[in-house]
């Protein structure tokens, strides 16, 4: 599908809600059920070519054609894994890249999305911040991602059914955008996903994280914790100095008590730096502090990294020492260990393969 030159003046239909697009429609003198009219061929029959809106008139479809840009972004890579994963790569036009990632579990179609091109937060042993920040992902190019991740999942007769902010970039340091995806995605009357199926992960805003809490959304809350301490956090996320560890915590009680919803926390367990058992028992220790339960997930190696991925009875110790801590921890699925698991590596070796190259050297 190729991409279409925006002009300045365009309205990007994946950045408007139900609402936001029928005050567009009347502005052109339409009627307001022509806004719900598009929203069907788009949403339920993914028609997104405006001379095959039938229903409109000639004129009219010119007039959307003119003015309206639906999918945007080009494929330009895409890998399937043997456990049915499937990482895209899309490339907008001016240049911005960005990957999404749909993962199958039982019945759930969970979207992985990016919010933002390369990270700010610089994890040492994560993919996306090497390069750093180049920009944010506006509203309709994070809900393009789920969007032709459905199209994918069509022939099957499936859709996304999850959703987690969990792709390359800090979510809440894009949150105007990350806010307005989030009520299309939300929205009834387009991508219609339950705010409880959507989760953002962020490695700890505590302003935004309050600002979220009363946005008046029950989605999910992940917190991308990675260490017990604050000194081994701030040497594997540089990032931290910005906001200490127990403002984020304080921060994540806040969530809980405003929504009801019990923040997560994301573990990476790294082998002999995270994952040892009195990191363990000063973990358990934290969680008695605030309603939490825990995500383990056992590290994907990141060429050029010197990072490796724990041994299978240190993850299971681990857990052990949690759970007899009374701590909800669980240990998340591996999924896609063959095609560039890890976030922000596909990206990387399609948009920047010199780096990639000099770090196998």
């Amino acid at each position: 599908m190729p991409s279409i030159p925006a002009s300045p003046s365009a309205i990007h239909f994946f950045g408007r809600d139900a609402a936001g697009f029928d005050e567009d429609v009347s502005r052109w003198g339409w009627a307001q059920f022509r806004g719900q009219q598009i929203r069907d061929w788009v949403y339920a029959k993914h028609v997104t070519d405006p001379a095959r809106m039938t229903n409109l008139s000639v004129t009219d479809r010119s007039l959307l054609g003119d003015n309206v840009v639906f999918c945007a972004a080009q494929i330009v890579a895409r890998q399937a894994s043997d456990d049915g994963t499937q990482k895209l790569l899309f490339t907008w036009p001016g240049g911005t890249s960005a990957e999404t990632v749909m993962i199958p579990d039982g019945e759930r179609r969970t979207a992985c999305v990016s919010s933002q091109v390369g990270c700010p937060v610089g994890c040492k042993f994560c993919a996306s911040g090497i390069s750093g920040i180049k920009g944010n992902l506006l509203a309709h190019q994070i809900v393009e991602q789920v969007y032709r991740l459905n199209l994918l999942l069509e022939p099957a007769s499936e859709r996304v059914s999850n959703i987690v902010f969990m792709g390359m970039g800090e979510p809440l340091a894009n949150y105007a955008n990350v806010l307005q995806a989030v009520r299309v995605l939300h929205d009834p009357a387009c991508l219609n996903i339950g705010a409880r199926r959507i989760t953002i992960s962020t490695v700890g805003v505590p302003p935004r994280m309050r600002e979220l809490a009363d946005e008046d959304l029950p989605i999910n809350l992940a917190v991308s914790l990675h260490a017990p301490n604050e000194p081994l956090r701030r040497q594997l996320i540089p990032w931290a100095e910005h906001f200490a560890l127990e403002d984020i915590l304080d921060a994540a009680r806040y969530y809980f008590e405003r929504t009801g919803r019990e923040v997560t926390l994301e573990y990476i367990l790294l082998s002999e730096v995270n994952d040892q058992p009195h990191h363990a028992r000063e973990l358990a220790k934290l969680c008695r502090t605030l309603r939490a339960n825990v995500n383990l997930i056992r590290y994907n190696e990141v060429q050029g990294l010197p990072f490796v991925r724990p041994r299978a009875k240190d993850v299971v110790r681990f857990q052990e020492i949690l759970r007899s801590g009374g701590v909800n921890a669980h240990v998340r699925k591996s999924r896609g260990r063959d095609i560039d698991a890890a976030c922000g590596q596909l990206r990387r070796k399609q948009i920047e393969p010199a780096a990639v190259e000099s770090d196998a050297l």
